[in-house]
């Protein structure tokens, strides 16, 4: 799951559930924790920043430890080495989870995770969430309906906008809807890249009634050709995945520039995987559209275009007066 919004392939030799020490036999202290974090976060290739250097220095490591959070727990659904434990794996990870909210964290990442729900004052839920969304994965392998897609989304990527935005202090619920609709078409435009990827896993996260309305069925699929009715299905799917996008796109003029440039990134990065799509035919079958150095480019030049204009007419909305109870 966690992997098609980060765009990552690479399995992570750091997930490991039982790891209470460190290279000395020592318990992990907060700053060996952030940085364990951090190298979970730096081995692997992402299409969307982590913590870029346009966020504020001091807040990097929390985003560090919420990813490495959401990145093991993703290990434990999806990468092969855990076929027949992944159940089991999930469940001492959301125990540690807990654990962690009540100040007893040894993992590291959890004791990262556990200074960063103290020092920016995080809500146990969005946490929860997240676990539900992985556990989803194991027993769902395609949702009949959008609204029963978009139930999934509500567990698998809404959380992670929603704690990006507590952690930069910003705790307007009506910062939300912007937040999960953004996340929501990241997720999304992941989903379309990796048609074939997820078929190989035998997981289909395109509604079946659109399948059915366009006359395709998962044997159709399963052919892995870009037919007519393949190519209408996702001229369909990527419409609707940029009327997200442009629902979410207020969020990026409503919080300052220490995030407004992150978030602006990640918002031009979706749209050029989009773009990718289209650029290939909507063949995601013989290739796998992926951003180049080029393209990551264009988007941090695209993303300035967004900000900097802003920057010099107006000035950045305050956190507080986003801040809610």
């Amino acid at each position: 799951m966690l992997r098609r919004v980060f765009d990552t392939r690479a399995e992570s030799p750091l997930a490991n559930v039982d790891l209470r020490t460190d290279e000395a036999g020592q318990p992990y202290s907060r700053d060996a924790a952030f940085a364990y974090c951090e190298r979970v976060a730096r081995s692997h290739a992402e299409s969307f920043p982590i913590a870029s250097r346009f966020v504020p220095a001091p807040l990097r490591p929390y985003l560090w430890a919420v990813y490495a959070f959401a990145r093991t727990a993703d290990d434990f659904a999806d990468e092969k080495q855990y076929a027949g434990i992944r159940a089991s794996a999930l469940s001492s990870w959301e125990q540690e989870l807990e654990r962690a909210f009540h100040g007893e964290a040894q993992h590291p990442v959890f004791v990262a995770l556990q200074a960063t729900i103290d020092e920016r004052k995080l809500p146990v839920q969005p946490f929860r969430d997240l676990m539900t969304g992985f556990s989803m994965d194991l027993s769902v392998n395609q949702y009949p309906t959008w609204q029963a897609l978009q139930s999934y989304l509500q567990h698998a990527s809404h959380p992670l906008g929603r704690l990006m935005l507590y952690i930069f202090d910003y705790r307007d619920p009506s910062l939300h809807r912007f937040s999960d609709d953004l996340c929501s078409a990241l997720q999304m435009a992941n989903f379309l890249r990796d048609v074939g990827a997820d078929l190989a896993n035998d997981r289909i996260y395109l509604p079946e009634e659109d399948l059915c309305h366009f006359g395709l069925g998962a044997d159709a699929l399963h052919a892995r050709a870009a037919t007519p009715a393949f190519v209408d299905l996702m001229r369909y799917e990527i419409a609707r995945t940029r009327a997200m996008f442009e629902r979410g796109r207020p969020l990026l003029e409503k919080v300052g520039p220490e995030l407004g440039f992150e978030l602006s990134m990640i918002y031009c990065a979706g749209e050029a995987i989009l773009d990718k799509i289209e650029s290939v035919g909507y063949d995601v079958f013989s290739r796998r559209p992926q951003l180049n150095a080029a393209d990551k480019a264009r988007s941090v030049a695209r993303a300035a275009t967004l900000r900097w204009p802003r920057w010099s007419t107006r000035t950045p909305p305050s956190r507080a007066s986003h801040k809610g109870a």
